[in-house]
Order: C-alpha cells, then sequence, then structure tokens
C-alpha cells in the first residue's frame, strides 16, 4: 500500500470520530466497527470530492433533536476548513446527486455559510440498509447522542421497517430489553412533547419514564405540557433580546424538561387530592301484591338481586337464563327505537 493511499484509509478511518481530535481514538472505533469499516470500504477510489451542497439530498431518519445548532460548527470550517468529509452515496435514479450517509451538521453548516461554497466529502457503493447501519455507527462512535434522542430513534427505525427490536438492539449494541423500555418511554411521552422538549443531555433513562409514568398517570393534557416547552424557549429569546445578550444561555431542553415535570407533577398532585369518592350504592326495593318482596342493589361491581321468598327465589334461578335474555332483547329493542 502506497503511503497516499495509507493517508486516505486513515482519514476514512477519523470519521468514526466526526471531527474529534484524537486520531487514534478514532481509528481503533473504526476497527472495532463492522458497519464503519464496511463503508470505508466502500468508498470509491477512496478519493475525497468537492461537491456543491445542493447536490445532496438528506432523507435519512432524524437522529437528533437540534440538527440545525451548527453555529459553532460553521464558524470553524470557515475558520479551518472542513477537516473531516461527510458521507454520501449515489442517488439511485438521479445523475449527479448524492444521499447522505452521514455528517448532517457539516453539511448544513456548510449550506448556510456565506464563505465555504463546496462540502467535502467520500462516495460509497452502499445499499438502504448498509446507508442506516453506517449511520446508526457513526452516531454511536460520537457518543454524543442523548438518552431521549437513541430512544426516539430507536422507535422510528421499527416503524420504518428497518427490523425488529431485537435488530435494532444489535445495530445500536445494546440489550433487547433497554430497546423495549426505550420504545415504551417514547409512547408514554409521545413523540411531540419529546420534540417540544429537546434532547436534555444528562436526564437519563429513569426521569424519562417517571416524567411518562405521571403523564399517564394524571391524564395531563400533552398539548399544555408542548406550550410549557415551548415557553421556556421563547422566554430565553425574549430575554436574550431585552438584555441585549449575543452568546447562546444553558442547555434549554434540560430546562424545558424540568418545567415539564413540574407542571406535570403539579397535576399529578392535584388529582390524587381531588379524587372523587366511590359512588354510593343504589337500591330499588322490589314489590310484590303491595309488600315488600326484595330488593335490586346496582354497585360499581354490577348488578345485586335478593328475594325474600326462597321458593320464589329458586325458581328466578332455574329460570335467570331465559328471564335475563328476555330483558337484554327489550333492553336492545328500545335502544333501536
Amino acid at each position: 500500500m502506497t503511503n497516499s493511499k495509507k493517508k486516505r484509509m486513515s482519514m476514512l478511518d477519523s470519521l468514526a470520530a466526526a471531527g474529534a481530535p484524537s486520531p487514534t481514538t478514532s481509528t481503533s472505533m473504526m476497527s472495532n466497527n463492522r458497519a464503519l469499516r464496511s463503508a470505508r470500504d466502500a468508498v470509491d477510489g477512496h478519493r475525497v470530492w468537492d461537491l456543491d451542497p445542493a447536490q445532496v439530498l438528506d432523507d435519512r431518519l432524524a437522529d437528533r433533536l437540534d440538527p440545525k445548532d451548527v453555529a459553532d460548527l460553521r464558524e470553524a470550517i470557515e475558520a479551518n476548513g472542513q477537516t473531516v468529509p461527510i458521507l454520501v452515496r449515489r442517488h439511485p435514479s438521479e445523475p449527479d446527486r448524492y444521499l447522505l450517509v452521514y455528517g448532517r451538521r457539516r453539511l448544513e453548516a456548510i449550506r448556510t455559510s456565506e464563505k465555504v461554497e463546496k462540502v467535502r466529502a467520500l462516495v460509497a457503493n452502499l445499499d438502504d440498509d448498509a446507508a442506516v447501519r453506517a449511520q446508526i455507527s457513526e452516531n454511536m462512535a460520537r457518543r454524543d447522542l442523548s438518552y431521549i434522542e437513541k430512544a426516539l430513534f430507536s422507535q422510528e427505525l421499527i416503524e420504518s421497517n428497518f427490523g425488529t427490536q431485537a435488530q435494532v438492539a444489535e445495530v445500536l449494541t445494546v440489550t433487547k430489553s433497554s430497546i423495549s423500555m426505550a420504545l415504551t418511554i417514547v409512547d408514554l411521552v409521545g413523540a411531540d412533547l419529546i420534540r417540544a422538549i429537546g434532547p436534555a443531555h444528562g436526564i437519563g433513562r429513569p426521569r424519562w419514564d417517571a416524567l411518562g409514568r405521571s403523564i399517564e398517570e394524571a391524564g395531563v393534557d400533552r398539548e399544555a405540557l408542548i406550550r410549557a416547552a415551548e415557553d421556556v424557549y421563547t422566554g430565553a429569546q425574549v430575554e436574550r433580546v431585552v438584555e441585549g445578550q449575543d452568546s447562546e444561555p444553558a442547555d434549554l431542553s434540560v430546562a424545558a424538561f424540568e418545567a415539564v415535570a413540574k407542571l406535570s407533577e403539579k397535576a399529578s398532585k392535584k388529582r390524587s387530592t381531588e379524587a372523587p369518592s366511590p359512588a354510593p350504592k343504589q337500591q330499588t326495593v322490589l314489590t310484590f301484591d303491595g309488600a315488600r318482596g326484595g330488593a335490586v342493589k346496582r354497585s360499581a361491581k354490577g348488578l345485586a338481586i335478593t328475594l325474600d321468598d326462597s321458593a320464589f327465589a329458586d325458581w328466578m334461578m332455574a329460570e335467570a337464563q331465559d328471564l335475563i335474555s328476555e330483558l337484554h332483547t327489550r333492553w336492545k329493542e328500545r335502544g333501536e327505537d
């Protein structure tokens, strides 16, 4: 292998770190990752191409809740150049068009730049399945996706028919039970509310699980919770304008999570203190020939009939099926009228 080819292979290995400063670490990640090795081996001629960003289409599953957070990356690329290429594959039906495999933030940074016109890219021969696996593996190598981003991504993989829970667990290098739990949490909290909150780095499975169960048990209106999350972002923007701040505030998604959790907990406590008392039992006295002959009692558990005349009670017991069937038919006919 020539020195120039070795250099290109080393650069391909560094893709796993997605711009991380340590080439040794990125090479180790690549060597231990089958999907990324396959993507590396599929690259055409191991050549870096300069592409027009408009040539690259991004129709992949969303794996980040804040993909447009690229201001710092754009400034770094404008100052130092794009050190790590993105990975694309040829469009199956449109010549001179490409599909993004990974490098969404780098692509978005260059698309929004007024100084950088071309995006540096490697072109690989990958099918849909291999492209998704490479995307997943690259994200896992970065290790900057939050718990809820991974959970939401898992749900989208399942819903897109990428594979079963076991297959998704395999490519995410986690257990099947953790995927099952993640899907449950996404269902409990709701995908729209999760997106309104954001990635919430540092908020792990236990707190997301507690939030989901609190929402479910209290029957909290998710639209109200979404508004609470959005108010955090809006309030921060207003404060920045009023105070003339140029810097971004601390992670607002964590603050949004805390606001939603607080509102849900408040609703849960209110519901527990206002829980209605059990409905009183209803009773109707039965009379035969002008005298009391028993009673009908209605409770939460059902209907009970008591008869004072034991002989009549025995007969009712023997004829119960026919009598109840007749009454049921009359009830249905009355409903139709």
